[in-house]
């Protein structure tokens, strides 16, 4: 029943009846993630887009044939595709890659940008440092004229047409979204400007492609921030989350997930906007340790990289943290 809006609980609480009678039941903790009560099988299910994990392939039949008794389905067994992503298995090297061909020049189509005749190689303008001053000045308010309903449409649009892309195969883009996004409830003709400088550097870029090498499926996190980087006095926070082995230093691999969000209060030093960035990344990775264990992959305690030795002396009591007020703040 198009349009109405409890469809689409009534549709997931019915697959759950269903296949609940074959074994298979959704995480309580995950949703989306399913697992059967006796058989080594996972799968995620996005929409109606099944994602299957199995060993034996008398186990994935055992899970058609569950889903064939009440739905019409088709079957891909290689997996080259799914929500939206191109998937390629190299088994000899032990890596997979993820690419979205044709997902760049469809958007670029869309919103008429042409290719620029200079290529742009920086997504969103740098501030640039202004070495040998004492005291480094903030930038200059913005007071270029608003934008009307179409322009604010049209940044909007932008920033989540390419956010899927960013989440998806490129991270490095993620700031500079970030940045367009926090201007998007009251864009200004300079908001526009960085945004058409993006599209440019979309446009300059070959499409990007996301390689992960087998692991021993270990969560690593790299922790960063930026101090006093964005307007109104905050700070960002970056993280870098990855399958590694369990070493005291983890082979880096490709992200399963990157983190690029303004810090939403104003610190007061870096050492502090350090802390706030692990503090983010680390409440992110509680989730994903869950989502691990329940597909099968222990988790030892999870290392985290800082490259600040302040907030590292706090987290693990080198220093007294009573000396810090606005930390414990």
């Amino acid at each position: 029943m198009y349009g109405l809006p409890q469809a689409g609980i009534i549709a997931q609480q019915l697959l759950e009846e269903r296949l609940e009678k074959h074994g298979y039941r959704q995480s309580k903790t995950t949703p989306g993630l399913w697992k059967h009560d006796t058989r080594p099988i996972s799968f995620t299910l996005v929409v109606d887009d099944f994602g299957v994990k199995y060993v034996g392939e008398e186990n994935a039949q055992h899970l058609l044939d569950a889903v064939r008794q009440y739905y019409k389905c088709s079957c891909d067994w290689v997996g080259e595709r799914y929500c939206g992503l191109t998937i390629k298995w190299d088994y000899d090297g032990r890596k997979v890659h993820l690419a979205m061909p044709g997902y760049l020049p469809k958007a670029l189509t869309r919103f008429k940008h042409p290719i620029p005749t200079k290529p742009q190689d920086q997504p969103y303008p740098h501030v640039k440092p202004n070495y040998g001053a004492k005291t480094q000045h903030t930038a200059a308010e913005d007071t270029s004229p608003p934008l009307d309903k179409e322009g604010k449409r049209f940044i909007q649009e932008v920033c989540g047409t390419f956010l899927f892309y960013a989440r998806g195969i490129d991270g490095g883009i993620l700031p500079a979204l970030s940045a367009l996004a926090s201007q998007q409830a009251q864009p200004t003709e300079n908001t526009m400007t960085l945004c058409k400088s993006f599209l440019d550097y979309m446009a300059s870029q070959e499409e990007a492609v996301l390689t992960y090498k087998a692991s021993d499926m270990v969560l690593a996190i790299h922790s960063d921030a930026s101090y006093l980087s964005e307007p109104k006095a905050r700070s960002r926070a970056g993280g870098h989350m990855f399958m590694s082995a369990n070493d005291d230093i983890p082979t880096n691999n490709g992200a399963v997930l990157n983190i690029s969000q303004i810090i939403r209060a104003v610190m007061s030093s870096a050492a502090e906007a350090e802390l706030g960035a692990l503090f983010i990344n680390a409440k992110t990775a509680v989730s994903m340790r869950h989502t691990l264990e329940e597909m099968g992959h222990p988790q030892p305690r999870t290392p985290i990289q800082t490259d600040n030795k302040t907030a590292n002396d706090l987290l693990t009591n080198k220093i007294m943290p009573k000396a810090l007020k606005a930390m414990d703040m």
